[in-house]
């Protein structure tokens, strides 16, 4: 085939191919072939489209095709509809770890023995007298072993646990001794007896059970009441004077009329507790002004706890002390009569003596609760205990004043308020109404009055209190003690829990615990407490009997089961509830900020010995925020002002300005020695003269 053939061939295929895609391209009237279109619109297909619809076709094209527009669409719809602060209670918690809990025999001590009170032969109206007091056929072991002791006009170091009737175990020799002396004693003679007790309520209820008899006037001085008035009672005459340290030296110093030339008794009741409060010095002031009138009496000591400081206190009050430990009594089963001359064991025996004895009545309970959980699970266990099982006592122990009042207007708002109970939709299970009582070292000494009798005298209630309810206080009917903050010490905790199960009563008492704080099981262990361990999650199931936090969906059906999700659901709802009362109002919040500022400074006065259990840098800020009602963690804690407070104190002036005002260096030393003396010298009268 030649080149211009093979040419030809070339260009007829080209052509060829070219009428094929015309034929393709061209529609079947006829019509001019189309330009081929990437993409057809639903516009193509229709008959006789218009510029309306085209418009229309541009507009809406223009309008869907941004993403933008669409999410602030979105936002304004959400905006619109009503926003629900809610808290994340269950997310980032700490692991809950087991709690390693080795066999421990508890220490037991037998609190009742089989003797009758005629069976140590008192006076006749002594013995109808504290019978009245429900002790029918049985007195307390402590009493048994101490008062004989007592009564041979001996001294004596007591230990015993708490609520073993130690009060009782002096109260009664010392009465018995007082009316049986001769010439028969008058109340203006003046005080026979001295008790020392380390607060206010305690020495109420020694002044309860010291009064058999009407020719023997016992009279009480506390800080708090109003010095004319006690000044009054002494000129008239006290026989059995109970005194707080602190109060007695104020008297001793500035009242004309006290004095102790007819004192023959001193007891120091709960003297751990009175060295703990920093009595010491008061203490030695007051044995000064003893022995300076009368160096000869009988004195005892009584404490739940031996420590150092106790028993350099018996070394310079006590002489030639009988020492009387019932858990020891039990441990070496010793003869009665070799009993009567045993002496005060030295103070590094009595530092050996580590271990605790609680009553066998008493369950004791742990629960590990994270920091973000302790707030809702507190208020479930109230819930639970005081209103769906009733007849429940109960005492709140907090670290600090500021915590009591914050939490005692929190759960009085939420928990006891009526105004959500009664609204339509909202199940009334129980008609028991909670009553919440406070109980701390801040508050006017009528209010603690008031306060402690409305307790003492109610069936059923909550008092939420600092340490100054942890010693000396009978209180009857408690069945539970709750340690919301865990105790600076094992004796601590052992002074709490003796709030309840006294005088062979049963008792419950439960000690709540972050994860970080777990090891402090262990240290309870190695005292001789042994300890059982309390579900987080049984005690939130209880708020499933409470619709009050029922999540109300429509359609959703009635649920009687313990579903651990709507347990979870329950406790959100409860724990807003707490977050709405308390960012209700501006002073609410400076409230709960100021609560946790005094928690966080408690948590850092824990001794060195438990440092690495009670340690403030394993605290989550915001965590712990949420047990006060926050949402978040506050910022500059310092800084903040006292809830309510409008006073403005005046700025201290500068050492130079001080300076400044004095001429010379002899000046500035008497205006120093007239600041701090006493006031009993001359010398201090001349310089305010001059």
């Amino acid at each position: 085939v030649s080149s211009q053939s093979l040419m030809t061939l070339v260009c007829l295929f080209t052509l060829q191919q070219s009428g094929a895609l015309k034929r393709r391209f061209q529609s079947p009237h006829g019509n001019p072939p189309v330009k081929r279109q990437r993409k057809l619109s639903i516009s193509t297909f229709r008959k006789g489209p218009t510029e309306a619809d085209r418009r229309e076709e541009g507009s809406s094209s223009q309008k869907s095709v941004p993403k933008k527009q669409l999410a602030g669409k979105q936002n304004e719809n959400q905006k619109n509809k009503p926003f629900i602060k809610t808290s994340s209670l269950f997310k980032n918690n700490p692991d809950i770890p087991e709690i390693e809990r080795k066999a421990v025999q508890p220490l037991q001590e037998n609190v009742f023995t089989t003797d009758c009170f005629s069976q140590l032969d008192l006076h006749p109206h002594l013995v109808r007298f504290y019978t009245v007091l429900h002790l029918f056929c049985l007195s307390p072991s402590v009493q048994k072993q101490t008062i004989p002791v007592l009564l041979q006009g001996r001294d004596a170091l007591v230990r015993s646990q708490t609520g073993s009737g130690k009060t009782l175990a002096y109260g009664i020799p010392l009465v018995q001794s007082l009316q049986g002396m001769q010439p028969k004693i008058q109340r203006s003679d003046g005080p026979y007896a001295l008790v020392l007790v380390p607060t206010r309520e305690v020495s109420g209820f020694s002044f309860l059970s010291l009064r058999p008899f009407t020719w023997i006037v016992p009279g009480v001085l506390m800080g708090g009441e109003k010095r004319k008035s006690e000044k009054a009672r002494l000129r008239k005459g006290i026989n059995i004077l109970i005194s707080t340290p602190g109060r007695l030296v104020d008297h001793i110093k500035s009242t004309e009329c006290i004095h102790f030339r007819r004192t023959q008794w001193l007891i120091i009741d709960e003297a751990d507790r009175i060295l703990d409060l920093g009595f010491e010095k008061d203490v030695a002031v007051i044995l000064n002004a003893l022995n300076a009138e009368r160096e000869t009496r009988q004195n005892v000591l009584l404490s739940a706890t031996l420590t150092e400081g106790v028993t350099r206190l018996a070394d310079i009050s006590l002489n030639d002390p009988v020492s009387i430990s019932i858990a020891d009594e039990i441990q070496k089963v010793p003869d009665p009569a070799s009993q009567m001359g045993r002496e005060a064991s030295s103070a590094s025996n009595c530092m050996e003596q580590e271990n605790f004895a609680v009553p066998e009545t008493l369950k004791q309970y742990v629960m590990m609760v994270p920091s973000k959980l302790k707030l809702v699970t507190l208020a479930a266990f109230i819930l639970q205990k005081c209103k769906f099982e009733k007849r429940h006592k109960m005492i709140i122990f907090f670290s600090s004043c500021e915590q009591v009042e914050f939490y005692h207007e929190l759960l009085l708002k939420v928990l006891a308020g009526g105004s959500e109970s009664e609204q339509p939709g909202h199940s009334s299970l129980s008609p028991v109404s909670l009553q919440f009582l406070r109980l701390h070292g801040d508050m006017e000494q009528e209010e603690r009055t008031e306060v402690f009798q409305e307790f003492l005298k109610s069936k059923t209630g909550i008092l939420l209190c600092t340490d100054v309810a942890a010693r000396g206080l009978d209180l009857p009917q408690v069945t539970w003690i709750v340690q919301y903050n865990a105790p600076a010490s094992p004796a601590e905790y052992v002074h709490r829990i003796g709030r309840t199960a006294r005088i062979g009563c049963h008792g419950n008492s439960l000690l709540v615990l972050a994860p970080s704080e777990a090891e402090y099981v262990s240290l309870l262990a190695s005292h001789k407490i042994n300890v059982s361990e309390l579900k987080m999650e049984k005690v939130l199931a209880s708020l499933m009997k409470d619709d009050r936090f029922k999540v109300h969906r429509p359609g959703s059906k009635k649920s009687r089961g313990k579903n651990p999700q709507e347990v979870r659901e329950r406790a959100t709802v409860l724990q807003t509830k707490f977050e709405n009362h308390v960012h209700s109002s501006e002073g609410t919040v400076r409230w709960a900020k100021k609560a946790l500022q005094s928690f966080l400074c408690a948590y850092t006065t824990y001794p060195k010995n438990l440092k690495h259990i009670f340690h403030i840098k394993s605290l989550h800020l915001g965590h712990v925020a949420k047990s006060f009602g926050l949402r978040d963690a506050p910022q500059n804690l310092t800084a903040l002002p006292a809830a309510g407070s409008k006073k403005k104190t005046k700025p201290r002036p500068k050492r130079s300005e001080l300076l400044k005002k004095t001429h010379g260096k002899r000046r500035l030393a008497e205006m120093l020695r007239s600041e701090y003396s006493s006031g009993m010298d001359t010398g201090g009268a001349k310089v305010r003269k001059k």
